[in-house]
């Protein structure tokens, strides 16, 4: 015998939201969303290949503004209805999906940089790519005081350098710089 919802009943069902977390009432926790993120967006792929999008709550992944309004007529000859054994007036009923989704706005969304929208900096990359602009800072402060820094190396250069000319030649096999 098929479930039948009465018609006149259009009062919202409340569910609680698969894909946000949740809190216990009774113990104060929050539990994880039954479905994780990469699990959403692989059945909001297969919801816009089967044409059911609207039928699946909002969530991290779907909007409540990204989802199509339900279509004018729902077909009530489903084989799904009919494998369910519930009317077809099951399927008219609306649902309120119970539970608050929380959508980040990152700067620059809006215009299609969704990637590195309200982020600082691009992500990893290779280790040149991360200390080039630190490099070059490094390198342009170096070369700024450069014609010093040789004047200078030159000067100490030549007074911490002994003559090899210069040096007694001693016996064979030791030198006058040894300390025995």
């Amino acid at each position: 015998m098929p479930l039948e919802l009465s018609t006149a009943s259009r009062t919202p069902i409340e569910l609680p939201n698969p894909f946000v977390p949740h809190k216990n009432p009774e113990t104060g926790r929050w539990a994880p969303p039954q479905y994780s993120r990469r699990r959403q967006a692989e059945l909001i792929k297969a919801a816009k290949k089967e044409g059911t999008l609207h039928l699946l709550p909002p969530g991290p992944k779907l909007n409540a503004r990204d989802l199509p309004p339900p279509p004018a007529s729902i077909l009530k000859t489903s084989i799904h209805v009919q494998q369910l054994n519930i009317g077809a007036a099951a399927l008219e009923v609306p649902v309120k999906w119970v539970g608050e989704v929380k959508i980040k706005e990152a700067a620059g969304a809006n215009v299609g940089n969704k990637l590195y929208a309200g982020k600082s900096q691009m992500f990893k990359g290779h280790k040149w790519e991360r200390v080039y602009r630190r490099k070059r800072k490094y390198q342009r402060m170096l070369m700024r005081d450069m014609a010093k820094r040789i004047l200078k190396w030159r000067l100490t250069r030549v007074t911490k350098r002994p003559e090899p000319l210069s040096r007694i030649r001693g016996t064979v096999g030791k030198s006058r710089f040894l300390p025995f």
